[in-house]
């Protein structure tokens, strides 16, 4: 990979890397053209597939997570030709090869205490090591993430910053099913009936969006509507549903439309529907009625 990455930049061509852990869908897919379309025709796009174990902690579903590599490559070479140049699929050998827990590792203080960070220990210094080691193995100059893991964009866009990197880390927005579920890899899992109640988690976050719209500024009041509108579903447990400052992660009283947000918020949930995890978010837009257009919903 090193040797790849470092030809493409002797030759002058602009770097992308589109991290994922495989089990690829259409909002992968999405990830990837929008990497293509941030360095051009002449750049060098690569996807990276590793299922990361040191950000699953006990209990999870690191074992169990789809490993599709073959599906993956197919899916990548479907979108034609001159979109994606390397797919990098490491091992976790050639990723910690000094072993497990690694020696070495990154974490981002204070960004990760609420939301998923709250529940999952670990988790978010499991993220930012290793995508600090496909940053180094893949020299990019774009790195691309999905904004349904909103959590980690923002923890990410901190330590790319912090290390100076010098990396441009590219949100994409997320990518919905017809019914408005975000697509995520852990669909699969889903029952026939599971599936159908999970569409909860989006309609609590559009019903957040529409009271915001109407002018409801009270934290409380937004996520206790997001909650109420979740436990309609009898297969969906909640395990949070929060209004969070978008850059800090920090939870909120109120809802503003100037200070360091300048009228932005993060409205996020969490559910197990079944024994599946799924998360969710949109940004509320204070002020304007467009939180839910804006984000796709």
């Amino acid at each position: 990979m090193h040797a790849a990455a470092d030809a493409a930049r002797a030759d002058g061509r602009r770097l992308a890397l589109v991290p994922t852990m495989g089990a690829l869908h259409d909002g992968h897919l999405a990830l990837v053209r929008a990497a293509r379309e941030a360095v051009g025709p002449d750049g060098h796009v690569t996807v990276s597939v590793f299922v990361n174990p040191t950000q699953f902690g006990p209990g999870e579903d690191f074992d169990a997570y789809p490993r599709t590599l073959g599906a993956d490559t197919d899916a990548l070479a479907g979108l034609g030709p001159g979109v994606v140049d390397a797919v990098f699929a490491p091992t976790a050998a050639e990723m910690y090869p000094f072993g497990l827990p690694p020696w070495t590792s990154v974490a981002v203080r204070d960004l990760d205490r609420h939301l998923c960070g709250a529940h999952r220990p670990g988790h978010f210094a499991g993220v930012t090591t290793v995508v600090a080691r496909l940053f180094l193995a893949c020299r990019p100059h774009v790195a691309v993430f999905g904004q349904k893991d909103a959590q980690q964009l923002a923890i990410l866009r901190r330590m790319t910053a912090e290390l100076h990197f010098g990396i441009e880390i590219v949100g994409h927005p997320i990518v919905r099913e017809a019914d408005g579920l975000a697509m995520s890899s852990r669909n699969r899992y889903l029952a026939p009936d599971e599936r159908a109640q999970a569409v909860v988690l989006s309609r609590g976050l559009m019903a957040a969006s529409h009271a915001a719209g109407q002018g409801e500024r009270r934290a409380g009041a937004l996520e206790a509507l997001m909650r109420a509108e979740m436990e309609r579903a009898p297969l969906v447990r909640v395990q949070y549903a929060s209004v969070v400052d978008p850059d800090t992660l920090q939870p909120v009283e109120a809802l503003a439309e100037d200070g360091p947000s300048a009228g932005r918020y993060l409205a996020a949930v969490a559910a197990f529907v079944g024994t599946t995890r799924l998360i969710d978010n949109l940004t509320l837009h204070v002020g304007n009625g467009e939180s839910g257009r804006r984000n796709g919903l």
